[in-house]
C-alpha cells in the first residue's frame, strides 16, 4: 500500500511538471484560435463583446501560464491541492471556451462548423497537454463538448434540418466518449513510462552502487594480496638468499642433497607467488609489448623438447606438427608465456594419451593457427567462461597444490587481450581440450638473425650499498654477495646508508621498497644519489601492489621481486653496472661514485 502510494505521488510530480510545461506552450496556438473566434463572432455580435470575451480567455491563458508553473516548485502546498489547483484552471478555460457558444444560434452554418472544428480540435489537443488525467482533462472537455453539443441540438430553427442538428449534437457527444478513452489509454502510458524511468533510476542507482562494491572488493583483494605477497615473499626472500649462499658452501654429500632439495622447494613456491605478480604487473598496465618476426617451427620446438621430460614422467604422448615456413610477428616472450601455460594445463589435465601441438593456416593467409590439444578429462560447456577466472580450477576442489594455484589461464587471458590474439576455447568432458590462437603471419625474409646472448662476467670487486629494514635479509644478503667477492655495507635505513656511505663510496644500491617511518625504495635511491649522482640502483620487493609497480616503472628502476634467485640478482647488477659503464663512455651522464677497488 505505501508502495503504490508512492508510485502515485511519483506520477503525480511528473504529472504537474508536464502539465507546467505544456502551460508555458498551449498559449500560443490557443490564443491564435481565440482570436479568429473572435473575430468571426464580431459579424453577428458587438464588438465589445467579441473583443470582451476574447479578453476573458488572454486573461484565463495568462492565469494559467502563471500559476501552472509555479505549481511543481510549490513544495509547502499538499500535493493533492496543487492537482485541484491545475483541475480548477482546466474548469476555468473550459468553462471560457464554451461561453463563446452563446454566438452559435446568429452564425451561419458555415461559421458553426468552423467554431465546432475548432472546438474540438482544442479538446482534442488536451488529451496531449494534460497526460489524459482523468479529472484535469474532463474539466475540460465536458463543459466544451457539451455546450457545443447542445449549440446544434437546440439552436436551430429550420425544421427540415433538425434532425441533421441532432445527429451533428450525438456525434459531438460520441467525439467526446472517444477522447475520454483515448485520455484513459494516454494517462496509463503515461504513468507507466513515469514508473518504468523511476525504476530506472532505481536500477541504476542499485547498479551503481553493486559497481562501487565491486571495485572496492576488487580493491581490497588487490590490496589483500599485495600485502599477503609481501609478507610471505620476505621470509621466501631471505632463505632464497641463504639457500644460494650454503650452495656455494663445502659440503657433503648429504648436505648436498639437503641443499638442493630445499631451493628446489623454494623455486616451486617462488614460481607459484610469481604467477600473483603476473597478474599485477598485467592489471599495473607495465608489461611493454616488443613484436618482432620468428619461425614457429624452431620456437615450438624448443619448447617441446623442455616438457618432454613432464610428458614423459606421466607416459604421455608430446607431439609437434609445424610447417617449416610459419611465422608470425608477435611479442616471443609473451606469447611464449601464453603457449607455456597452455601446454602445462594440457599435461596436467591429461592421465593418458597424448598433447598435440599443432600449427596449420587460418581461414585468413594472413593468419596462423597454433593450437594446443590434449586428451584430458575435458572441461563441461557450463564451467568453460570460468575456467579464465583467478584461482579457479576444474577438478581441484582439494587445491591440491601440484595442481598450481588456478592462474595460469587467467593469465593467458590477459596476455591475449595485450598482445590483441583471438583465443577460441572447445572441450567436452571425456574428449579432452583443444585451445586455438590466431596469431599475425608474417613474411621468413623479415626474421632477424638471432643474436646471442651475452652473459657478462662474475661480478668485479665492487662495493655494495644494502638498506633493508629487516635484519634476516641483509645478514643473507651480505652472505651471498660476499660468496661473489663483493664488499657489502648495510643499513636499515636511509639516513644509516647515507652515513655509512660517506667513508666507503658505494658502486652500486640494492635497496628495499618498503622500508620503515614512512621510507621507501624510490625516496631512498634519490637520497643516496643526490650525495652520488647517477649511482646504479636496484630495487627490491615483495609488494606486488600495481600502483607499486607502476611507481617503480615510472622512476625508471628496476623492480626484482622477492624471493630473488641468486641468478636474477648477479644479472641484475651486472646490467646496471653495463648500462653505467655505457652512459659514461657515451658520455651522456656525469657519474659520481664510479666503480672502484673494494
Amino acid at each position: 500500500m505505501v508502495e503504490r502510494l508512492a508510485e502515485q505521488t511519483s506520477v503525480d510530480l511528473e504529472l504537474l511538471r508536464l502539465i507546467a510545461k505544456q502551460g508555458r506552450r498551449v498559449p500560443y496556438p490557443v490564443g491564435l484560435a481565440a482570436l479568429a473566434l473572435a473575430l468571426m463572432s464580431m459579424s453577428v455580435v458587438h464588438g465589445a463583446i467579441a473583443l470582451g470575451w476574447l479578453a476573458a480567455v488572454y486573461g484565463v491563458l495568462a492565469l494559467r501560464w502563471w500559476l501552472l508553473g509555479q505549481l511543481p516548485e510549490m513544495h509547502e502546498r499538499p500535493l493533492q491541492q496543487r492537482l485541484n489547483w491545475a483541475v480548477g484552471l482546466s474548469l476555468l478555460n473550459g468553462m471560457v471556451f464554451s461561453a463563446s457558444l452563446g454566438v452559435a444560434p446568429w452564425l451561419s452554418d458555415f461559421q458553426r462548423m468552423v467554431q465546432t472544428i475548432v472546438l474540438l480540435g482544442l479538446c482534442a489537443g488536451a488529451v496531449a497537454t494534460t497526460a489524459g488525467h482523468r479529472v484535469v482533462f474532463q474539466a475540460f472537455l465536458w463543459p466544451v463538448t457539451i455546450a457545443n453539443a447542445l449549440a446544434w441540438g437546440l439552436g436551430h430553427d429550420a425544421v427540415d434540418y433538425r434532425w441533421l442538428d441532432w445527429v451533428l449534437s450525438g456525434l459531438i457527444v460520441f467525439f467526446g466518449l472517444i477522447l475520454m478513452s483515448l485520455a484513459r489509454d494516454t494517462y496509463r502510458v503515461f504513468a507507466e513510462s513515469v514508473l518504468i524511468r523511476q525504476q530506472q533510476v532505481k536500477n541504476n542507482q542499485q547498479l551503481r552502487q553493486a559497481l562501487a562494491q565491486a571495485e572496492s572488493a576488487m580493491a581490497a583483494k588487490t590490496r589483500f594480496l599485495a600485502s599477503a605477497s609481501h609478507d610471505l615473499r620476505q621470509p621466501m626472500h631471505t632463505l632464497s638468499l641463504f639457500g644460494a649462499a650454503l650452495a656455494k658452501r663445502p659440503l657433503d654429500g648429504e648436505g648436498s642433497v639437503i641443499v638442493t632439495q630445499m631451493n628446489l622447494a623454494l623455486q616451486s613456491l617462488s614460481s607459484q607467488m610469481d604467477a600473483l605478480l603476473d597478474i599485477s604487473k598485467l592489471d599495473a598496465q607495465v608489461v611493454p609489448v616488443n613484436n618482432q618476426v620468428f619461425a614457429l617451427q624452431p620456437w615450438l620446438g624448443r619448447l617441446q623438447r623442455e616438457f618432454q621430460p613432464a610428458a614423459h614422467r606421466k607416459q604421455l604422448l608430446l607431439r609437434l606438427d609445424c610447417p617449416p615456413d610459419a611465422c608470425v610477428e608477435s611479442d616471443p616472450v609473451l606469447l611464449e608465456r601464453v603457449v607455456r601455460n597452455l601446454i602445462d594445463n594440457a599435461i596436467k589435465y591429461t592421465q593418458r594419451g597424448e598433447v598435440s601441438i599443432e600449427v596449420s593456416r587460418g581461414q585468413d593467409d594472413g593468419i596462423w593457427r597454433l593450437s594446443v590439444r590434449d586428451t584430458g578429462v575435458g572441461i563441461p560447456e557450463h564451467e568453460q567462461s570460468r575456467v579464465f577466472d583467478e584461482f579457479y580450477q576444474v577438478g581441484n576442489p582439494e587445491r591440491d597444490r601440484a595442481k598450481g594455484l588456478g592462474l595460469g589461464l587467467s593469465i593467458v587471458n590477459r596476455l591475449v587481450d595485450l598482445l590483441d590474439l583471438h583465443l577460441a576455447l572447445r572441450s567436452a568432458p571425456g574428449h579432452g581440450s583443444s585451445f586455438m590462437l590466431n596469431v599475425t603471419a608474417a613474411d621468413p625474409s623479415e626474421i632477424r638473425p638471432d643474436q646471442a646472448p651475452r652473459h657478462g662476467p662474475s661480478l668485479p670487486p665492487i662495493r655494495v650499498l644494502v638498506i633493508d629494514d629487516e635484519e634476516p635479509v641483509r645478514v643473507a644478503m651480505q652472505a651471498l654477495l660476499s660468496a661473489h667477492g663483493c664488499q657489502v655495507l648495510l643499513a636499515g635505513s636511509t639516513r644509516e646508508g647515507l652515513l655509512k656511505s660517506m667513508g666507503q663510496q658505494p658502486d652500486l644500491l640494492l635497496t628495499d621498497f618498503r622500508l620503515r617511518s614512512g621510507e621507501d625504495g624510490i625516496s631512498a635511491v634519490r637520497s643516496i644519489r643526490s650525495a652520488f649522482p647517477g649511482l646504479p640502483a636496484l630495487l627490491v620487493s615483495g609488494d606486488t601492489a600495481p600502483e607499486r609497480l607502476r611507481e617503480a616503472h615510472e622512476a625508471g628502476l628496476t623492480l626484482l621481486h622477492k624471493p630473488v634467485t641468486e641468478e636474477q640478482l648477479i644479472n641484475a647488477m651486472q646490467a646496471a653496472l653495463a648500462e653505467q659503464r655505457r652512459e659514461v663512455s657515451d658520455g651522456t651522464t656525469v657519474r659520481g661514485g664510479a666503480a672502484s677497488p673494494a
